[in-house]
């Protein structure tokens, strides 16, 4: 006998759509039964018959199609840009894998090819088997399809000028569709369209996404001559409405117009195709005219409604890894206006964002930096971390909060009495790892201590990693932040609790310390500890436990290669004016290393041999041919790399002239995902006696093309407790230094994440 289906979002026989990107609202079905669920390689799917929509296919929590409705949005999204085409002939669907754009778009007999490229196998496979008569566009012998990356498919030579007509049928910007609501994806639409060539895509609702729309409809205008925004309704989307920005590489084009009679269409007809484009004002006020969207409003009782935030500026200090999506997420609230900060890169970065604006920003200069943070009223410093002290007094002097993702320094903690005075807030550790590990282990901890029981032991370990089929260098590690960072921490003397004993590893010896580590059969880790996790027996509340690591995960293979940079030299930031010798190879700086004049691979080798003492050949094998992948043994030139102060000496250090050559040899791929692995693991004695082991999880995948995981697990918390300060949340607007410690300053923050989808998984084991 088969087991019935269940599924989260399905609960007393209702499907529930609740969703951050519609607050405040859900839409309901009545469900009949469950007909599929799985977890494919980039979101969760399920299909379910309903009461009266027939089948529905969800996506992540969001509804793609009913069997009632779909009609109205496929044949608009398709219809829109074909029709107003005078020769069709080529035509491509990014997305859409179920399959309906498809049968639109060969009712056109103009149309001799419809391609179709979507990245998640499940939909059509499923689409198939549910959703016959939508699907059956896949099969037709005008259609191509293509299960791949839509950006590698766009940015691969052969497309270029190739199509007549582009259709991007993608889920909300969330997930693995975010990457194509961005500028930079317009940018290869128009480069893959032949000479007036045409494009379409789904473009969200006028009641809950203007802002959004607006930013979409001024991205396409400076890419487009002709950029035009439409709609169609459709019961079971958010609001009852879809809209969609239509744009023609012909200036003379009207999209607005259609040239030809389409048949057997039961939503489309050449009528409603102009009518289409008619916004009612307050949506024409801000997409044509590009007025302020409105933003979210609350009820006076007097019939009237008035805006529910105050207008805030944010200064977003540092352009890197992490920033793209606290950016991102405070922009959705029209209210805020974000200024990305940087001495490089906050022109790249704003590009992504139209609203943003950016400005150069020096946060060694006092004068520039004080400035900058005038005016605003928050800043999040993603800076390095030895910047912060700076960016805290020009804020204490301001008056302005601060958000950081970094520990509270000694440094920090020094400036308390001033930011007391100064009556902000600055608010630290709220990134990934310290950020969300803390969220976790403060409510796991509490619940445990509210059922009378007792934590013995609290292991935490998180590690950014490459997916495993991304982990394709010896050092199995590639950089989804700063690679200095990354190689700074490993110098950090680590302390923890063990046998309820304090005890230490120098950063010389971390490497040596790392242990093989499990959590699931699929993953190869080893983990060692990381910094002082001694003072958070103290601050998670947990002085019976006899055991407190909080350390870093690694596949199998990095400690080993770190440890013979380490003996090498190579974490070394101390300046050596050597290192500006013209035309100095690698092979020369490695003999200097080793302590020989020779430069040849079987010298340096034995050097390298002498120097690091591997305990057998085996492991001596696979280091030599990560630090032979490396080039250290090579004639290839030196590009030297320094502290600012040391390059204008002409002088550079070991450690940043590594991390030059790491960040080349270690960056991702095109369509390479990262992989962030977090686990809290505590041993437990109940209030009955009985000793248990809890673990909470979480593992989370990059968007090929999009948001790295890191970027998306470091930005979005500090975002999110951004937007709280701003909104004067009692229990995060404090004055004062503050971490998230406590169950009051963790839950609130905690509870907006989930809505994010960042979560961690709890089980008893």
């Amino acid at each position: 006998m088969s087991s019935v289906l269940s599924h989260p979002l399905i609960v007393d026989g209702w499907f529930h759509e609740v969703s951050r990107q519609w607050p405040g609202q859900a839409m309901s079905l009545k469900v009949r039964r469950i007909l599929h669920t799985e977890q494919s390689q980039f979101q969760d799917v399920l299909v379910f018959e309903s009461e009266t929509f027939g089948n529905v296919l969800v996506l992540d929590g969001a509804i793609q199609c009913t069997e009632r409705d779909e009609f109205s949005y496929q044949e608009m999204i398709a219809h829109l840009p074909i029709n107003s085409h005078p020769n069709p002939r080529r035509v491509l669907v990014i997305g859409g894998g179920d399959g309906g754009v498809l049968r639109e778009i060969v009712k056109h007999d103009a149309v001799e090819e419809a391609v179709l490229c979507d990245i998640d196998e499940a939909v059509p496979r499923v689409s198939k088997t549910y959703l016959p008569k939508m699907a059956e566009g896949l099969d037709h012998p005008k259609s191509t399809v293509i299960i791949g990356d839509g950006f590698a498919f766009l940015k691969d030579p052969k497309n270029k000028g190739a199509f007549d007509v582009i259709i991007t049928d993608s889920s909300d910007p969330d997930g693995p569709a975010e990457v194509l609501f961005q500028k930079s994806y317009f940018e290869l639409l128009r480069e893959a369209l032949r000479p007036g060539g045409h494009i379409s895509t789904q473009a969200e609702s006028v009641w809950l996404h203007l802002g959004l729309i607006r930013q979409l409809t001024q991205s396409t205008r400076e890419l487009f001559p002709v950029a035009d925004y439409a709609y169609t309704l459709i019961p079971t989307y958010p609001c009852g409405q879809i809209g969609f920005v239509v744009c023609s590489l012909d200036a003379q084009r009207n999209v607005r117009e259609p040239l030809r009679t389409v048949p057997n269409c039961r939503y489309y007809n050449n009528d409603i195709h102009r009518a289409a484009f008619v916004l009612p004002e307050f949506a024409q006020r801000v997409v044509a005219h590009g007025e302020p969207a409105p933003g979210p409003v609350v009820a006076t009782g007097t019939g009237e409604s008035v805006r529910a935030r105050e207008p805030k500026k944010v200064l977003v200090l540092g352009s890197g890894y992490v920033a793209g999506p606290a950016v991102e997420y405070l922009l959705r609230t029209p209210e805020y206006s974000v200024t990305i900060g940087s001495t490089r890169n906050a022109a790249k970065l704003g590009e992504q964002f139209p609203r943003a604006q950016t400005m150069q920003v020096d946060v060694k200069d006092p004068a520039s930096l004080s400035q900058a943070v005038q005016q605003h009223d928050l800043v999040i410093s993603l800076v390095p971390y030895i910047y912060h002290v700076d960016v805290i007094k020009a804020a204490c002097e301001h008056k302005k909060d601060v958000v950081t993702t970094s520990y509270v320094s000694d440094a920090i903690r020094a400036l308390e009495p001033e930011i007391k005075a100064a009556g902000i807030t600055v608010f630290n550790e709220i990134g990934l790892d310290p950020g969300v590990d803390h969220l976790y282990a403060v409510k796991a901890i509490k619940e445990i201590h509210d059922a009378g029981g007792q934590v013995q032991s609290f292991l935490s370990y998180c590690g950014g990693l490459p997916a495993p089929e991304a982990a394709t260098n010896p050092l199995g590690y590639k950089f989804s932040w700063s690679s200095r960072g990354v190689l700074l921490a490993l110098r950090n003397t680590a302390k923890f609790i063990q046998g309820n004993e304090a005890k230490s590893v120098s950063g010389l010896d971390l490497m040596a310390a790392a242990k093989p580590y499990y959590i699931m059969p699929s993953f190869a880790f080893v983990a060692y500890p990381n910094r002082d996790s001694t003072p958070f027996r103290e601050w998670y509340g947990i002085p019976e436990a006899e055991e407190c690591i909080r350390g870093t995960l690694r596949y199998q293979g990095f400690p080993e290669f770190v440890l013979a940079l380490v003996r090498l030299g190579f974490l070394d930031e101390t300046a050596q004016p050597w290192l500006a010798t013209s035309g100095l190879t690698w092979s020369q700086l490695t003999a200097r290393l080793v302590g020989t004049e020779k430069t040849d691979e079987a010298s340096l080798v034995a050097g390298v041999l002498a120097r690091c003492a591997f305990k057998d050949d085996e492991e001596a094998d696979r280091v030599l041919r990560g630090l032979r992948w490396l080039g250290l043994f090579s004639a290839t030139p030196v590009e030297v790399g320094g502290l600012p102060e040391q390059r204008a000496n002409g002088e550079g250090n070991l450690l940043d002239t590594l991390c030059v050559n790491l960040e080349g040899k270690c960056a991702y791929g095109p369509s390479e995902r990262d992989m962030v692995m977090l686990q809290h693991k505590f041993r437990i004695l109940t209030k009955d006696g009985e000793t248990k082991t809890l673990t909470s999880t979480l593992l989370d995948y990059g968007a090929p093309n999009g948001w790295t995981s890191m970027a998306k697990l470091v930005g979005l918390p500090c975002a999110v407790t951004t937007k709280l300060i701003l909104e004067g949340h009692p229990a995060v607007k404090k004055a004062g230094i503050v971490a998230p410690y406590s169950f009051e300053i963790t839950e609130p923050i905690r509870l907006e994440l989930v809505k994010e989808g960042i979560a961690l998984t709890e089980a008893y084991v």
